[in-house]
């Protein structure tokens, strides 16, 4: 192979490779696009009640029928995390000035790391609740709704149930936020994952466990 030849080859192969590095995508960057391109066409109302978060959320879709006094807006996507939602706060959250927003976020840290501790997933929280304070003031409502139990992340639900009370104790010290406990409301009288709320992946849930979270949210949603 000629010196030409060979320069040629790795000026081609460089150029494939940073090529290949650009394109690389942030996670869930497909569906937050997704989200911004229906917003373009149709902007959602100022001063909805804005769902934000992981899959229990992305799977919710009968929200709005479930809360039919409410204008309901719903962002969850994707297996987020906490450390996800900070990435896109500007993207699908701040945008939209929502009257309250409720955040199902940090089941998914916990659950896709073992070296993951507690009070990290607290921090992220935190450093997430400070972004929307900077962003959106004090106003609006921001509620946490706990981590949930289940089937498949039973083996981590003491660290689960331990996040769950230091975000509460943080939120309790905030002005303008709730707490909503739906990790009990899930459990049997024997302390378990109610088995019959789950689908086959024993993770997410049916509209069972869905009519539970109804319940046990309305009452914090805000008029």
């Amino acid at each position: 192979m000629s010196k030409s030849v060979t320069k040629l080859f790795f000026l081609v192969l460089i150029f494939c490779v940073g090529d290949s590095y650009c394109q690389q995508k942030p996670r869930f960057y497909d569906e937050i696009q997704a989200f911004k391109k229906q917003d373009s066409l149709h902007f959602p109302k100022k001063n909805s009640i804005l769902l934000v978060g992981s899959s229990s959320f992305r799977f919710w879709t009968s929200a709005q029928a479930d809360f039919p006094a409410y204008p309901i807006l719903n962002r969850g996507f994707g297996g987020a995390t906490l450390l996800d939602m900070i990435r896109y706060a500007n993207d699908i959250i701040l945008p939209y000035n929502p009257k309250q927003i409720l955040i199902y976020c940090g089941e998914n840290d916990l659950g896709e790391s073992d070296t993951m501790s507690v009070q990290t997933v607290v921090n992220h929280f935190k450093q997430l609740y400070g972004i929307l304070r900077k962003g959106l003031g004090n106003n609006v409502n921001i509620s946490y709704v706990s981590m949930k139990p289940s089937v498949l992340r039973e083996k981590i639900m003491p660290k689960l149930d331990a996040a769950n009370l230091k975000i509460k104790a943080f939120l309790a010290a905030e002005n303008n936020t709730q707490f909503i406990d739906v990790y009990h409301a899930m459990l049997t009288k024997d302390g378990v994952p109610m088995p019959e709320i789950f689908r086959d992946d024993k993770l997410h849930m049916k509209q069972n466990g869905y009519a539970i979270w109804q319940k046990t949210i309305e009452p914090y949603l805000v008029n």
